[in-house]
């Protein structure tokens, strides 16, 4: 009678155990079929998205740039971005003579790449058209300094730069702690000190580039003409007008109104249907 209850308890078990075995694999199959849906479902979009931009670039190419503009914006606002995208939809309108938006998109891309030589170029050449040249306040040629080496990478660029510098760090510790030759140790040390200043610049440069990316904004005048008042009131006086492609800065906002600097120091308030964010 024992040896049969054992039997039976035996058996609940193993059928126990089978259950949950059974369980296991199908919650992994169930698992891996959901990952493989997903990026199946992501690789059709991207080719999706792909065979659009390089419809939108036959179309460029054929001179037809009202269709490219809409086929840009288009994936735009599906999420899509990236460089050579924002540089693409700034030579279109530029080609189509709206200097505002070329100049906007022209920003957008150089903020993504900002080494790159053709974008810079376009650039400057669109700004050639722009009405109002506005000498810049002076600035002291430690902060014009600093300014030309956070411009040097993007801030995924910086990151990067940090990661590479952070690796080449742990590596001369390793090659420090586990070396036996003394000169071995003194190049790990050199090495080590002068990664460790790169180290804390970079990440100096990282933490300055994105504070600048959270809290300070720039935008484009994209109307021809814009006037600027003196306070966020339709009924203010103007305190200066402004024309399409000028970079502004965004100081604060009320309602449908932004305050705007200039370069030059000036200061007003101005719809924001006639700028647009960088």
């Amino acid at each position: 009678m024992i040896s049969l209850l054992r039997q039976v308890i035996l058996l609940l078990k193993l059928k126990e155990h089978c259950q949950n075995k059974f369980y296991k694999i199908m919650k992994i199959k169930f698992a891996t079929s959901i990952v493989l849906s997903i990026l199946f479902c992501f690789s059709i979009t991207f080719a999706q998205l792909d065979e659009q931009f390089k419809t939108a670039n036959e179309n460029y190419k054929n001179e037809n740039f009202d269709e490219a503009i809409k086929q840009y914006e288009q994936l735009i606002e599906q999420g899509y971005q990236g460089a050579s995208l924002f540089y693409n939809l700034a030579n279109s309108y530029y080609r189509k003579n709206k200097i505002g938006y070329a100049i906007l998109y022209y920003e957008k891309a150089l903020l993504l790449s900002p080494n790159d030589d053709d974008i810079k170029h376009n650039l400057a050449l669109a700004k050639l058209r722009t009405v109002d040249k506005i000498e810049e306040l002076p600035q002291f040629f430690l902060f014009n300094w600093w300014d030309s080496l956070l411009s040097v990478f993007s801030l995924t660029g910086w990151t990067i730069f940090a990661y590479v510098v952070f690796i080449g760090l742990i590596f001369s510790i390793m090659l420090y702690t586990f070396s036996s030759k003394p000169n071995y140790q003194k190049l790990a040390v050199l090495l080590g000190s002068i990664l460790f200043v790169f180290l804390i610049i970079s990440s100096s440069l990282i933490f300055i580039k994105y504070n600048r990316e959270v809290n300070e904004k720039h935008g484009i005048v994209l109307s021809e003409v814009a006037n600027v008042k003196l306070s966020p009131d339709e009924k203010s006086d103007d305190a200066f007008i402004i024309h399409e492609g000028l970079k502004v800065k965004f100081e604060d906002k009320v309602e449908n109104w932004i305050e705007i600097r200039l370069t030059d120091g000036k200061v007003g308030w101005i719809k924001n249907s006639n700028v647009a964010e960088i």
